[in-house]
Protein backbone atom coordinates (compact mmCIF):
# COMPACT_ATOMS: atom_id res chain seq x y z
CA UNK A 1 0.00 0.00 0.00
CA UNK A 2 1.79 3.17 -1.15
CA UNK A 3 0.86 5.49 1.70
CA UNK A 4 4.36 6.70 2.39
CA UNK A 5 5.22 10.30 1.71
CA UNK A 6 8.16 10.50 -0.72
CA UNK A 7 11.41 10.58 1.23
CA UNK A 8 9.72 10.87 4.61
CA UNK A 9 9.04 7.23 5.54
CA UNK A 10 5.69 8.26 6.97
CA UNK A 11 2.20 8.19 5.44
CA UNK A 12 0.77 11.33 3.88
CA UNK A 13 -1.70 11.52 6.78
CA UNK A 14 1.09 11.50 9.42
CA UNK A 15 -0.39 14.61 11.06
CA UNK A 16 -3.78 12.91 11.39
CA UNK A 17 -7.09 13.28 9.61
CA UNK A 18 -10.35 14.86 10.59
CA UNK A 19 -13.57 12.87 10.49
CA UNK A 20 -16.97 13.08 12.12
CA UNK A 21 -20.02 11.09 11.10
CA UNK A 22 -22.84 13.35 9.90
CA UNK A 23 -25.40 10.51 9.76
CA UNK A 24 -25.88 11.01 6.03
CA UNK A 25 -25.86 7.25 5.34
CA UNK A 26 -23.76 7.63 2.19
CA UNK A 27 -21.16 5.11 3.38
CA UNK A 28 -23.96 2.57 3.97
CA UNK A 29 -25.46 2.71 0.48
CA UNK A 30 -24.44 2.75 -3.16
CA UNK A 31 -23.57 0.03 -5.64
CA UNK A 32 -23.80 -3.57 -4.50
CA UNK A 33 -21.07 -4.33 -2.00
CA UNK A 34 -20.13 -6.35 1.02
CA UNK A 35 -20.13 -5.63 4.74
CA UNK A 36 -18.12 -8.52 6.11
CA UNK A 37 -18.41 -9.58 9.71
CA UNK A 38 -16.81 -12.19 11.94
CA UNK A 39 -18.64 -14.96 13.79
CA UNK A 40 -18.23 -12.97 17.02
CA UNK A 41 -19.69 -9.87 15.38
CA UNK A 42 -22.54 -12.00 14.01
CA UNK A 43 -23.35 -13.19 17.52
CA UNK A 44 -23.28 -9.61 18.86
CA UNK A 45 -25.56 -8.36 16.07
CA UNK A 46 -27.96 -11.26 16.58
CA UNK A 47 -28.13 -10.45 20.30
CA UNK A 48 -28.70 -6.76 19.50
CA UNK A 49 -31.77 -7.58 17.39
CA UNK A 50 -32.93 -10.33 19.75
CA UNK A 51 -32.60 -13.28 17.40
CA UNK A 52 -30.84 -16.63 17.59
CA UNK A 53 -27.65 -16.53 15.48
CA UNK A 54 -28.94 -19.00 12.86
CA UNK A 55 -32.09 -16.94 12.30
CA UNK A 56 -30.11 -13.69 12.15
CA UNK A 57 -27.75 -15.18 9.56
CA UNK A 58 -30.54 -16.52 7.36
CA UNK A 59 -32.58 -13.32 7.56
CA UNK A 60 -29.92 -10.61 7.42
CA UNK A 61 -26.76 -12.04 5.85
CA UNK A 62 -25.44 -13.83 2.80
CA UNK A 63 -22.40 -15.99 2.15
CA UNK A 64 -19.49 -14.47 0.29
CA UNK A 65 -16.97 -17.25 -0.18
CA UNK A 66 -16.08 -18.46 3.30
CA UNK A 67 -17.30 -15.21 4.87
CA UNK A 68 -20.59 -13.54 5.70
CA UNK A 69 -21.86 -10.14 4.59
CA UNK A 70 -24.87 -8.14 5.72
CA UNK A 71 -27.66 -8.08 3.14
CA UNK A 72 -28.67 -4.95 1.30
CA UNK A 73 -32.04 -3.55 0.29
CA UNK A 74 -32.81 -1.54 -2.83
CA UNK A 75 -33.84 2.05 -2.09
CA UNK A 76 -33.96 5.34 -3.96
CA UNK A 77 -30.41 5.94 -2.68
CA UNK A 78 -28.94 2.66 -3.98
CA UNK A 79 -28.29 -0.58 -2.13
CA UNK A 80 -28.73 0.36 1.53
CA UNK A 81 -27.44 -1.85 4.29
CA UNK A 82 -30.44 -3.77 5.61
CA UNK A 83 -29.94 -2.06 8.99
CA UNK A 84 -29.77 1.51 7.69
CA UNK A 85 -32.77 3.39 9.09
CA UNK A 86 -33.82 6.51 7.19
CA UNK A 87 -37.15 6.91 9.02
CA UNK A 88 -36.46 7.37 12.75
CA UNK A 89 -34.73 10.76 12.54
CA UNK A 90 -35.96 13.01 9.71
CA UNK A 91 -33.10 13.97 7.37
CA UNK A 92 -30.68 11.49 8.95
CA UNK A 93 -29.68 7.88 8.33
CA UNK A 94 -28.89 5.86 11.42
CA UNK A 95 -27.54 2.38 11.98
CA UNK A 96 -29.97 0.01 13.64
CA UNK A 97 -26.99 -1.97 14.94
CA UNK A 98 -24.77 0.96 15.89
CA UNK A 99 -23.44 -0.44 19.18
CA UNK A 100 -22.93 -3.89 17.59
CA UNK A 101 -21.97 -2.85 14.05
CA UNK A 102 -19.13 -4.74 12.36
CA UNK A 103 -15.52 -3.57 12.48
CA UNK A 104 -15.72 -2.73 8.77
CA UNK A 105 -18.33 -0.10 9.62
CA UNK A 106 -16.52 1.12 12.74
CA UNK A 107 -13.33 1.86 10.82
CA UNK A 108 -14.86 4.00 8.03
CA UNK A 109 -13.32 6.07 6.42
CA UNK A 110 -9.91 4.78 7.53
CA UNK A 111 -9.67 1.96 4.97
CA UNK A 112 -6.59 1.03 2.93
CA UNK A 113 -8.10 2.13 -0.37
CA UNK A 114 -9.14 5.51 1.00
CA UNK A 115 -5.68 6.12 2.49
CA UNK A 116 -3.50 5.11 -0.49
CA UNK A 117 -2.89 8.77 -1.22
CA UNK A 118 -4.32 12.21 -0.60
CA UNK A 119 -5.87 11.92 -4.08
CA UNK A 120 -7.61 8.64 -3.11
CA UNK A 121 -8.93 10.33 0.07
CA UNK A 122 -10.27 13.28 -1.95
CA UNK A 123 -11.84 10.96 -4.55
CA UNK A 124 -13.58 8.97 -1.81
CA UNK A 125 -14.80 12.19 -0.22
CA UNK A 126 -16.39 13.19 -3.55
CA UNK A 127 -17.47 9.77 -4.83
CA UNK A 128 -19.22 8.43 -1.70
CA UNK A 129 -19.78 11.47 -0.96
CA UNK A 130 -18.83 11.75 2.70
CA UNK A 131 -19.44 15.21 4.18
CA UNK A 132 -17.73 14.16 7.45
CA UNK A 133 -14.30 13.59 5.89
CA UNK A 134 -11.89 16.44 6.75
CA UNK A 135 -14.35 17.78 9.31
CA UNK A 136 -14.76 17.24 13.04
CA UNK A 137 -12.18 15.93 15.50
CA UNK A 138 -8.62 15.12 14.49
CA UNK A 139 -7.79 11.40 14.52
CA UNK A 140 -4.07 10.90 15.09
CA UNK A 141 -1.76 8.60 13.16
CA UNK A 142 -1.89 5.81 15.76
CA UNK A 143 -5.70 5.80 15.81
CA UNK A 144 -5.81 5.67 12.01
CA UNK A 145 -3.26 2.84 11.85
CA UNK A 146 -5.24 0.83 14.42
CA UNK A 147 -8.42 1.33 12.35
CA UNK A 148 -6.64 0.21 9.17
CA UNK A 149 -5.34 -2.94 10.85
CA UNK A 150 -8.80 -3.74 12.24
CA UNK A 151 -10.34 -3.26 8.80
CA UNK A 152 -7.67 -5.49 7.23
CA UNK A 153 -8.54 -8.31 9.59
CA UNK A 154 -11.77 -8.70 7.59
CA UNK A 155 -14.79 -10.72 8.53
CA UNK A 156 -13.10 -13.90 9.64
CA UNK A 157 -13.99 -17.34 8.39
CA UNK A 158 -17.29 -19.11 8.89
CA UNK A 159 -17.57 -22.88 9.07
CA UNK A 160 -21.23 -22.69 7.95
Amino acid sequence: MPTEAPGKGEPWYRDGLRFECTMCGNCCTGPEGVVLFSPEEGAAMAAKVGLPLDEFLSRYSRKVGSQRSLREKKTDFGNDCVFLDRESIPGKAVCGLYEARPEQCRTWPFWDGNLRSRKAWEETKRHVPCPGMDKGPLHDLVTIRVAVEKDRSGGGSWAR
